[in-house]
């Protein structure tokens, strides 16, 4: 009788443990399906048209001479992005706001860090080196270091990988 009771104590013991096992593959499957299903909605963000009118003006306006033009007209030696043009400002700010976005996410792990690299690594260094000195006149004209914090977080992630060799976008 003894022995009935043991062999039931372990199948059951078995029992619960391959339930648990089940259960942690089970929320490590559907963790990795919210991370897919964010980063592709970011995806069909990036590839709208509104997005890539937005970049292809960034893109073909050479901010950073517009910037450096006039950070040495700003009474204050720094030139915000609200003094361009309004179809630029715009088109910038896009641009930045998403990859703001897409930086807070990496930087708080919400998503997974090689396939946001891969889907926009080579177009997250192309923008931040396009806006980056308008980025930092808006950063030094309104006296607020984290004017797009998180784009250039993305951008020094991305770098950082391309530097090891790792081909991005």
């Amino acid at each position: 009788m003894s022995e009935i009771q043991t062999v039931s104590i372990a199948v059951a013991s078995a029992g619960v443990f391959v339930a648990a096992v089940y259960y942690v593959l089970q929320i490590r499957h559907q963790s990795r399906l919210r991370q897919t299903d964010l980063v592709m909605r970011l995806y069909d963000r990036f590839s709208s048209n509104e997005f890539q009118v937005a970049w292809q003006k960034v893109r073909t306006s050479d901010v950073e001479k517009y910037s450096a033009h006039a950070i040495s007209d700003h009474p204050k030696g720094a030139h915000a992005l609200s003094d361009y043009p309004k179809e630029l400002y715009f088109a910038v700010n896009k641009v930045c706001l998403f990859f703001e976005g897409v930086g807070i996410l990496l930087r708080r792990r919400v998503t997974d860090t090689r396939m946001i690299e891969d889907l926009f690594g080579g177009t997250v260094i192309r923008a931040w080196e396009s806006v980056k000195s308008a980025v930092e006149g808006a950063r030094h004209q309104l006296n607020d270091p984290e004017i797009y914090y998180y784009f250039e977080y993305l951008y020094n992630e991305v770098k950082k990988r391309e530097q090891r060799g790792v081909n991005c976008g």
